[in-house]
């Protein structure tokens, strides 16, 4: 079971990254966390050019997302904080604008983590 909700995560992982990329966003990061947090196996992590295009992921990937039959437990940030987080239970996307990309630098708080996809 535990395998199986692996696979899921992984799965949904790499639907989040397709939309984005399909989308257009820029330097998305797909990580596995597994060995770095409790409460995630993998991050799709990614940049926004401006609000409007922030909002237009959010709208794709939870599309995306629902198609494939993964279920958004909660999202938190708007498309104005630059900073939107949603949360798939094993998996979670984190959409950014360029200002809080640079600030955050998710990717050096979770060192041990495995970059398995990257689109500058």
């Amino acid at each position: 079971m535990i395998e199986q909700a692996l696979i899921e995560s992984r799965n949904w992982a790499e639907a989040a990254f397709d939309a984005a990329d399909e989308m257009q966003a820029s330097n998305i990061v797909l990580l596995d966390v597994q060995e770095a947090c409790d409460f995630a196996d993998f991050f799709v992590i990614l940049t926004a050019d401006s609000s409007r295009q922030l909002r237009a992921l959010v709208n794709d990937i939870e599309e995306q997302m629902s198609a494939t039959g993964a279920t958004l437990h909660h999202v938190e940030g708007t498309h104005n904080s630059g900073w939107i987080l949603m949360d798939y239970g094993g998996m979670i996307v984190h959409l950014m604008g360029p200002d809080e990309r640079d600030y955050y630098g998710l990717e050096s708080v979770w060192p041990e983590a495995r970059r398995i996809r990257i689109i500058p």
